[in-house]
């Protein structure tokens, strides 16, 4: 069976075209015009993906994304105001692994659905385990395992992680690391890695004002702290 997507915007005119779009493409699609009922929609049909506007009547996305949280783990692409840099970066805190700025191309947005479920979704490796410090990293399970208790990680932060250690030592630019965590990156982008990585690093470190795992490379990017056994 094709994979569901919920779509949820209060714009009617916009998810006829997005649903349209999506559909061509051949996914299921589920639509919502309010948080709520994108809330109980997410409940009951489960989607694969959900694209998300953060302004919508009786339950924002801010909301939406406390209150899903807590049953769903399904990758999140949240749709924002053009220029609304604010936005972005509260919506990525949250969770969301991927946002787009209104107007978009509904073909880009295609490609954004498909680039997010396909890092999200089991990868073809050549080793399944990674064992670095108290981190173990499974590629097989999509989970970290962090001092002997498994850690909650988005597709696009499992992804970021899994390129640092598989590259112990290795400086990655933020651009490199959104080519190699979602396949794809746009310039302008990349600053979005720095908000994700801010999100890590409270998951992972046991201190993360004072990192030991992921390490910044000043005018660089990140690498992961080769150190670690």
């Amino acid at each position: 069976m094709s994979q569901l997507i919920l779509v949820a915007d209060d714009e009617r005119k916009l998810l006829s075209v997005v649903q349209g779009y999506l559909e061509q493409a051949g996914f299921r699609v589920a639509t919502a015009a309010t948080g709520r009922e994108a809330l109980m929609v997410a409940r009951e049909q489960q989607p694969d993906l959900i694209v998300l506007d953060l302004m919508m009547p009786e339950m924002d996305g801010y909301e939406f994304m406390r209150q899903y949280r807590r049953f769903g783990t399904a990758p999140i692409i949240v749709l924002t105001a053009l220029d609304d840099d604010m936005d972005k970066v509260v919506g990525l805190e949250m969770g969301a692994d991927d946002y787009m700025t209104k107007p978009f191309s509904p073909r880009e947005m295609v490609a954004r659905v498909r680039a997010v479920l396909r890092r999200s979704g089991p990868q073809p490796v050549e080793t399944d385990i990674l064992r670095l410090g108290d981190l173990v990293l499974d590629r097989n399970a999509h989970e970290i395992i962090g001092r002997n208790e498994r850690i909650e990680l988005t597709p696009m932060e499992f992804g970021l992680l899994d390129t640092l250690m598989s590259n112990p030592g290795r400086a990655f630019t933020r651009y490199e690391l959104l080519e190699r965590a979602q396949g794809f990156a746009y310039d302008g982008y990349e600053r979005t890695v720095d908000v994700h990585i801010k999100n890590l690093r409270k998951k992972i470190e046991p201190d993360a004002a004072h990192p030991t795992y992921i390490l910044t490379v000043y005018s660089v990017g990140y690498r992961f702290n080769p150190d670690l056994k």
